[in-house]
């Protein structure tokens, strides 16, 4: 991951970043290199994961982070997560989320997550997914966290991707991040 977006993290805690990946081995490799820069920060790492990318992560983790660094990593089934109501709907999502930080909250812990944002088969409308990220824009300035959503490049049709492009203030584009001119501050 690039030198500028892991001093972008030192500098500020409120951070959300679109990635729209197209290779899963550069996709596990950002994956990595945000984890054991947050954990080697202090942080507490929030991984929103598919379970079939979640042994290679972890495992490349292991090797790179030692026992009790690791006990910094929480690896959440995305489907478990996006879909803990039954269905994609953000507000049981943000709730869940919450949730999942209380521990973190109580402890006045730092942390940061990654969020592999997917789907079932079938479409989600837009409107949730919109939903839903400017719920997370707004928690992310709240809580003051460092967040990636990552999503599969292959399957943003334009009307989402020019959505995203609008609710995340930051893109990880390859090695580099940049500034979305689309973006819409999201109200706190």
């Amino acid at each position: 991951m690039n030198k500028d977006m892991l001093q972008l993290f030192d500098a500020r805690r409120d951070v959300h970043v679109l990635y729209a990946y197209d290779e899963i081995r550069k996709y596990i490799e950002h994956v990595v290199a945000y984890a054991k820069h947050g954990v080697e920060a202090g942080d507490h790492i929030i991984l929103i994961e598919n379970p079939r990318l979640s042994p290679e992560i972890h495992a490349e983790l292991k090797s790179q982070l030692t026992t009790e660094q690791m006990e910094f990593v929480h690896f959440v089934k995305s489907l478990d997560f996006y879909f803990s109501s039954g269905s994609y709907h953000p507000p049981a999502i943000q709730a869940y989320f919450e949730k999942m930080l209380e521990p973190l909250l109580e402890e006045q812990a730092t942390f940061r997550a990654w969020a592999h944002v997917e789907w079932t088969s079938g479409e989600v409308p837009i409107h949730l997914i919109e939903e839903l990220e400017k719920i997370i824009d707004v928690s992310v300035k709240n809580y003051q966290f460092p967040l990636i959503c990552a999503y599969d490049n292959a399957l943003l049709q334009d009307d989402i991707r020019n959505m995203l492009l609008e609710t995340h203030p930051y893109i990880l584009a390859e090695d580099d991040i940049v500034v979305s001119d689309l973006y819409v501050t999201s109200e706190a």
